[in-house]
């Protein structure tokens, strides 16, 4: 029963702080309120008794991206903020609507089609240890992640070369 009431309460602060990031109209806050995201997911890692991805969660995800965007926010200029206001048209929003419930039914379809909540169920009562998650994710064989951790790592350094470059940026 307390685990309920756990998930309850994180699936309401991890709602409510995804809404309040997309909609809110202040940069600062929004990445604030992805935070508070990240943080909730943390939470149900932990909930759910896996320690190692909840760490993870809170010192990759949390720590390091969220701070990673702050730094791109401050390095960014007042003045090239004011100008990026724009005005929601109610055709793109009815357009951006269909396109979001044509993916939705996409991703259910391929779910339902490959049966993959009935086989993630059921590997969920498994323990896995240590051992074989670390090689799963140093590892450069199939279903392994060595080769997306270093593509990511490559698109870090071009988004903090980036953001040196907006900020070095002299006006004319």
């Amino acid at each position: 029963m307390a685990n309920m009431v756990m998930f309850c309460i994180l699936a309401v602060v991890i709602l409510g702080s995804a809404v309040l990031c997309v909609t809110t109209k202040r940069i600062m806050r929004a990445a604030t309120f992805l935070l508070f995201v990240l943080f909730g997911v943390a939470g149900l890692y932990f909930l759910l008794d896996y320690t190692f991805l909840g760490a993870a969660q809170i010192s990759v995800y949390a720590g390091g991206v969220t701070m990673l965007y702050v730094f791109a926010i401050q390095l960014v200029g007042k003045r090239s903020l004011q100008g990026l206001v724009e005005h929601v048209k109610g055709s793109r929003v009815i357009y951006g609507a269909f396109l979001s419930l044509v993916g939705l039914a996409t991703v259910c379809l391929v779910l339902l089609k490959n049966q993959f909540m009935y086989a993630a169920c059921q590997v969920a009562d498994v323990e896995v240890p240590m051992s074989q998650i670390g090689h799963a994710l140093l590892g450069a064989d199939k279903y392994q992640y060595v080769l997306p951790f270093e593509f990511i790592s490559v698109f870090l350094l071009a988004c903090i070369i980036g953001g040196l470059a907006i900020a070095r940026k002299e006006e004319k």
